[in-house]
């Protein structure tokens, strides 16, 4: 192909055909070397109408030696003859002038326009790849059984997979880095999407290895149903009629980016939001029975956010959530309103890298009598944090001591929004509302997840309707 940008040659190819439809070029190894090309060119020949690109592995030509590695040359230049991107799936990695040599291999010897890559060995491996006019797509969360082994694994309170998808959104200053996220995992892939909403990720594991592929649509695509590269290699590649396959694939890819969006179900189970409702109710900082409230009020739930503290591992689910929503909003530091908001402002804090202060409740009587811990400086951005709102009061109260300190504050994030006035109230003072958690999602979670009946969500929402 010519030396534009992948990315955008990508996405143009996908608008031309109307498809999101990847085409692996896997040769069996039950083909005689001679064969290989031309039976890849038929492949080639026949799906190019229904595919917006090709995705050759490596390793079936590799395994054939020289001869392999020709027909490998061969394959690819027929593929971007018929217009097509072609992606290498070489998985590569490696250090310094050896990272070099594989870049040069896959894009100057072979002459692919992207390759897979292992983000192991770090930011400086994938700088190496990264060139203006190829792309990269780099191993995130793999397709394969073992992949729970590492990928899930949890660092600093977050499984591996989300720290990658977070790393190489961060490298991805060129828009030349995409991701690889595997069909059998479509929780993991809703995850990914969520940190990284703009870039295009590649979906290996439908077909042969069994991936669900309308669910990993649901889960994958974006905000335009696009930017999803979906891989069909066996069921495509070594088809009868491999045309009628590509077509055939395209066009479920498509039923399911034509649907409107409010009909599409949701994942379900694997969600972020839906694993944080779970661990509330099962921390015992949701609960149900008959509560008497500080307004002296009965109530049928009682919600106490402080006990997130006993759980590091909700409150690194916490946090993500937080992460998640905060990541469009401009500021600089996180206001955290005493109690209940610090602990989870602390968390926040590390996992978004932001800087922390918080309100006293009340002057100290000695040293710098101040009211705001931490340092700032007078004209910055703060986002307020709280566990909960119910009506706001509490919330304007809190940050008028960051105001009077000459601190910019327009949003207020919790965790839960129990739905009772808060935004509204909020509003009217010219602040935005973000909540993690509705009191309605959690409801809609514990009774999906059968831990509450409909009976208890409808007494719920009737008390809430009548305080």
């Amino acid at each position: 192909m010519a030396s534009a940008p992948f990315f955008p040659s990508l996405e143009a190819e996908s608008r031309r055909v109307d498809s999101l439809l990847c085409v692996g070029l896997d040769p069996s190894l039950e083909l005689s070397v001679d064969d290989v090309f031309p039976r890849m060119r038929d492949v080639i020949d026949a799906a190019s109408a229904y595919a917006c690109a090709f995705k050759p592995n490596a390793a079936f030509y590799e395994a054939r030696g020289l001869a392999g590695w020709m027909a490998l040359k061969q394959v690819i230049a027929h593929a971007q003859a018929a217009g097509k991107p072609v992606i290498l799936d070489a998985k590569r990695g490696d250090i310094a002038n050896t990272a070099e040599a594989y870049a040069a291999a896959c894009f100057d010897a072979l002459g692919a326009d992207a390759v897979t890559m292992n983000p192991l060995l770090g930011g400086d491996t994938v700088a190496c790849f990264a060139r203006p006019d190829k792309g990269v797509f780099v191993l995130c969360h793999t397709s394969n059984p073992g992949a729970t082994d590492l990928q899930e694994q949890e660092v600093g309170g977050r499984p591996l997979f989300e720290l990658l998808a977070e790393k190489v959104r961060g490298w991805n200053r060129s828009g030349n880095l995409g991701l690889v996220v595997g069909a059998t995992y479509p929780g993991q892939l809703e995850r990914v999407r969520a940190i990284t909403p703009g870039q295009w990720i590649l979906l290996p594991g439908v077909g042969a290895q069994g991936g669900d592929l309308e669910a990993s649509l649901e889960a994958g695509l974006d905000a335009e149903a696009s930017r999803l590269l979906v891989n069909v290699s066996r069921a495509v590649c070594g088809a009868r009629d491999p045309g009628a396959a590509a077509r055939e694939f395209r066009d479920r890819i498509n039923a399911v980016r034509r649907r409107p969006r409010q009909a599409r179900p949701a994942v379900g189970a694997a969600s972020l939001r839906d694993d944080v409702a779970l661990g509330l109710h099962a921390l015992g900082a949701v609960r149900f029975g008959e509560f008497t409230l500080k307004s002296g009020k009965k109530s049928p739930i009682y919600i106490d956010l402080r006990l997130l503290v006993s759980d590091p591992s909700l409150m690194g689910k916490v946090a993500r959530l937080f992460q998640e929503m905060l990541a469009p909003l401009t500021y600089h530091r996180i206001a955290a309103i005493p109690y209940g908001g610090l602990p989870i402002g602390q968390a926040v804090a590390l996992a978004t890298g932001r800087p922390l202060l918080y309100p006293r409740r009340e002057a100290k009587e000695y040293g710098t009598k101040k009211l705001i811990e931490g340092a700032f400086s007078a004209g910055e951005t703060v986002v307020v944090l709280d566990d909960l709102v119910t009506t706001g009061g509490s919330k304007l109260e809190a940050l008028e001591p960051l105001v009077q300190a000459g601190l910019k504050v327009t949003d207020v994030a919790v965790l839960v929004d129990r739905g009772q006035g808060g935004a509204r109230e909020l509003a009217a003072h010219g602040l935005t509302l973000h909540a993690a958690l509705t009191l309605g999602e959690i409801l809609e979670s514990l009774v999906r997840h059968g831990r509450i009946t409909e009976t208890v969500r409808a007494e719920v929402h009737a008390a809430l309707a009548g305080a």
